[in-house]
């Protein structure tokens, strides 16, 4: 029997793991456009010691964010960890919907998850909604991209970005710090780290110990709270254009993962590199879900760290991601403009791109 979930429209393919709530593949024109880990699949995958690890890939709800030391929830929550059941699978006039809903309660909240392709648009629409439950709750979402050295990233305007303690011993951004300008963020040699370019690699770790591979995480907090939020990666080696579009009023940051050989334990191997996470959301960073409460250095930035789920509450999170073709001499993203149908990418010393997309998803 077939394990995964599948939705079609034209050259749009997903498939969708039910058991463990993450979208498994994304595919335009037969392409994948997600990340999957080398060892998801193999029997590596026993020595990754959590079921996120196990099956890293794709994209998935992450609720509450990070390992909780508030509630017993597994690292990411029941949401990615847990059954989804399918509510509804539909043709919606010009549009292909597969609606589900998490088995289990999260903070005593229920989730719903709607994935949905429209006619025509490059575009993997998806929308949570969270209703009832108690306490402060954080998400985020956790789509992975494999990526090249030197490949633009491009965002919507930020406050500033900031670094919490580092992952790994191997890291290359300084830790505990901020930025106001993503070209020059402090580095851990004591350099700078231009954030708007994939890493073309590192020196040894911070303790000499000779890695040449490197494990970052970075917190962008929006400077519009109540617009757009977007991310556009020019992937050279895809030959696309990958634009992650969210709603800043419930997603205010955007949580860089910078995975890049910095693991050198399985099943990571030191073989995981190129792959870069865009985590929007609503979080205190890597800081922890109690700190999220309370006060943290995203907080102080002026933005809301975690939503309080309240009995008659609901959230609702919407979240996009659009696939262009890369023109020949594309410089990188220069802008993003979501129009009444049309999503345009304006370039780097000029020039813009143009594809359909749904105006009013944000709005509604």
């Amino acid at each position: 029997m077939e394990r995964w979930l599948r939705l079609r429209a034209g050259p749009l393919d997903l498939a969708f793991d039910p058991e463990v709530g993450n979208i498994r593949r994304f595919t335009l024109d037969g392409r994948e456009i997600f990340h999957t880990a080398h060892w998801v699949g193999t029997p590596a995958a026993e020595a990754a010691g959590s079921v996120i690890d196990a099956h890293l890939a794709g994209d998935f709800l992450a609720a509450p964010f990070g390992t909780s030391d508030l509630v017993s929830d597994p690292p990411h929550g029941w949401s990615a960890n847990s059954r989804w059941h399918p509510v509804v699978r539909a043709e919606d006039g010009a549009c292909a919907v597969m609606k589900l809903a998490l088995e289990r309660e999260v903070m005593g909240a229920k989730i719903t998850k709607e994935l949905r392709f429209c006619d025509g648009h490059p575009v993997l629409y998806q929308r949570h909604v969270i209703a009832g439950g108690e306490g402060g709750l954080t998400f985020a979402h956790h789509p992975m991209f494999r990526v090249s050295p030197g490949d633009r990233i491009a965002y919507s305007p930020k406050r500033a970005a900031v670094s919490n303690a580092p992952l790994e011993t191997a890291h290359i951004l300084a830790a505990n710090t901020r930025s106001e300008d993503l070209t020059r963020f402090p580095g851990a040699d004591g350099g700078t780290v231009d954030l708007t370019r994939y890493p073309r690699g590192s020196g040894p770790g911070e303790t000499g110990s000779g890695k040449t591979g490197h494990e970052d995480f970075v917190t962008l907090i929006e400077a519009d709270t109540g617009g757009i939020g977007w991310t556009a990666v020019s992937r050279a080696a895809a030959g696309d254009i990958v634009v992650v579009l969210k709603d800043s009023r419930v997603m205010p940051v955007t949580m860089l993962w910078i995975s890049n050989g910095g693991r050198d334990y399985a099943p990571w191997d030191g073989r995981h590199d190129g792959v870069l996470g865009i985590e929007d959301g609503c979080a205190a960073g890597a800081e922890g879900h109690r700190a999220a409460l309370g006060g943290n250095a995203v907080a102080r930035e002026g933005v809301v760290t975690a939503f309080a789920l309240r009995a008659e509450g609901r959230i609702t999170l919407r979240h996009a991601i659009a696939v262009l073709k890369q023109p020949s001499g594309w410089r990188g993203v220069a802008r993003v403009h979501v129009g009444v149908d049309r999503l345009t990418v304006e370039g780097l010393g000029g020039g813009s791109l143009e594809v359909p997309f749904d105006g009013t998803y944000f709005s509604v």
